[in-house]
């Protein structure tokens, strides 16, 4: 009797460790901690609702925009999966109306503006096998331009937020040296 159970205790302990090795190998390391880490950033007034989730890149010496962000070709916003905006009421976004829903968010950095994108369509992934970008234009429901903001500081890791502290609500993108705002209401 005793004999069985050391026999499957040996067993079980052997599947497991061969289950930790491999979603440790699939998970770039079982205590690493991720290069660019999922983040989810909410904001919530009265009865409206807002949530981002992204994947936060980190700047670690890179040069950013206009090199590991080339300028004027489509950014995922983000790394790895596709940036998601979630709204639970209609918006007005620059003269464009938004409404209540999921959408996926990318960007068009330049040195002086940015076109930012609510697309509608959900995508598994930020990019392709090719690192291209899988938006579909199709898809688009607002493409607004808004200006570059240069830092007088350095943001270490790509940060999305909700600032509200003027009764402006607005969604920001921080990283490196640059920040944009794009006006909600």
């Amino acid at each position: 009797m005793l004999n069985k159970f050391l026999k499957w205790l040996v067993i079980f302990l052997t599947l497991t460790a061969i289950g930790l090795f491999f979603y440790s190998y699939l998970n770039d390391g079982l205590f690493k901690k991720p290069l660019s880490p999922k983040d989810t950033v909410e904001f919530k007034l009265n009865d409206l609702e807002l949530e981002v989730f992204y994947n936060r890149p980190s700047k670690r010496g890179r040069e950013i925009f206009g090199a590991l962000v080339p300028y004027n070709q489509v950014w995922r916003t983000g790394a790895n999966e596709a940036t998601t905006f979630e709204t639970n009421k209609g918006l007005k976004i620059g003269v464009d109306s938004l409404k209540a829903g999921i959408y996926t968010l990318w960007t068009i950095p330049n040195d002086t503006s940015w076109n930012v994108i609510f697309n509608s369509k959900q995508y598994a992934w930020g990019v392709d096998e090719t690192m291209k970008p899988m938006r579909d234009s199709v898809f688009d429901v607002i493409n607004l331009s808004v200006p570059v903001e240069k830092l007088n500081h350095r943001v270490e890791q790509f940060t999305i937020s909700f600032d509200n502290s003027t009764d402006n609500l607005s969604l920001t993108m921080a990283w490196d040296d640059i920040k944009i705002s794009v006006p909600l209401k």
